[in-house]
């Protein structure tokens, strides 16, 4: 039997610029650009921020792949402090759940483990030793 594969990526923070540098990475690595921002998903809070990234990603051939969005000018935000997160994706629901109950042993849980609009599976927390995680069902996505 063929273990579940579960894949980490390093999730970029950025206030308003997330677009851009994900762009820039293509140009550097090559692959495509996938956007969405928080209009895309009706979740808006901020008119000015409307276009702004709630999910984004660069996803070339060779291997490489990296997450981003801009943080909503609500929530804090230092560039030198939380500038990035681990983003976690299994296969299934179950896979996810297993991986959220060890990892949120002593953890801050940010966005409790529940369904999503984009995903089967979504939550966020701050690890007992500090690093933030977003843990997800890999999207679909139809090329």
């Amino acid at each position: 039997m063929k273990p579940a594969t579960v894949s980490a990526v390093a999730h970029l923070n950025f206030r308003g610029e997330a677009r851009e540098a994900l762009h820039f990475y293509q140009s550097v690595f090559g692959g495509e650009v996938m956007a969405m921002s928080y209009k895309d998903f009706g979740q808006v809070s901020n008119e000015a921020e409307a276009d702004q990234l709630i999910w984004g990603q660069v996803a070339a051939d060779n291997g490489f792949r990296i997450m981003a969005y801009d943080v909503p000018s609500a929530t804090p935000y230092n560039p030198g402090q939380n500038a990035f997160l681990v983003a976690l994706e299994t296969q299934t629901p179950e896979q996810l759940s297993a991986y959220w109950d060890k990892i949120a042993n002593g953890a801050t849980i940010t966005v409790p483990l529940a369904p999503a609009q984009w995903t089967q599976l979504f939550g966020m927390l701050t690890d007992r030793f500090g690093v933030a995680w977003s843990l997800s069902v890999a999207m679909q996505h139809n090329s």
